[in-house]
């Protein structure tokens, strides 16, 4: 499983549940990044920092593993299409892939953005930028270029809760959903 989507779209709170609601480790891009970081006492996060730029075949080389070893996995990352499709393409031939793509309005995202760069100590590791106005976080968060493979995907707004709800993103996961896939 495959959680995708812009920044504050809910997708690392989603991918936790969703591995939780399987039985499953979810493998975070954060995670992997915070805990390099903490090892180099003298990292400064800047967008596409030699951190960053490490992490990424990292984050590939633990998902690829785990799934050699028959493990389902739940990763999490933002996903934009253009950057890792090429690395997500070849884990087809090791696991049924399906893409849950995280979705919010721009405003709520910018909000979740600015509480957790102020309240959660691991955002030091990450330049968490937020444009000065509105408009332009707006426009930088609607410019965010999902994923295009040619699996099942499913959108789902984390605005409010999960729509639709988490045991049916679950079942969606797992290929025992009847319902179709929103793209």
């Amino acid at each position: 499983m495959v959680v995708s989507g812009p920044p504050g779209s809910g997708k690392t709170t989603l991918a936790r549940a969703l591995a939780r609601s399987i039985g499953c480790p979810a493998i975070c891009r954060d995670d992997i990044k915070e805990g390099m970081a903490v090892a180099s006492s003298s990292f400064v996060p800047a967008p596409g920092d030699e951190l960053t730029k490490r992490t990424f075949p990292v984050f590939f080389e633990v998902i690829g593993l785990l799934l050699r070893a028959g493990v389902t996995t739940v990763a999490e990352a933002a996903f934009v299409d253009r950057v890792w499709r090429p690395r997500l393409e070849p884990l087809r031939d090791l696991a049924s892939l399906r893409v849950v793509h995280c979705v919010a309005s721009a405003s709520i995202a910018a909000e979740r953005v600015r509480e957790r760069s102020g309240s959660d100590a691991s955002r030091r590791h990450h330049p968490d930028v937020m444009p000065d106005n509105d408009g332009a976080w707006a426009a930088r968060y609607e410019a965010f270029e999902p994923l295009r493979l040619d699996v099942p995907m499913i959108d789902v707004d984390t605005t409010d809760g999960y729509r639709p709800d988490l045991a049916a993103v679950t079942d969606f996961a797992l290929g025992t959903s009847g319902a179709s896939p929103c793209r």
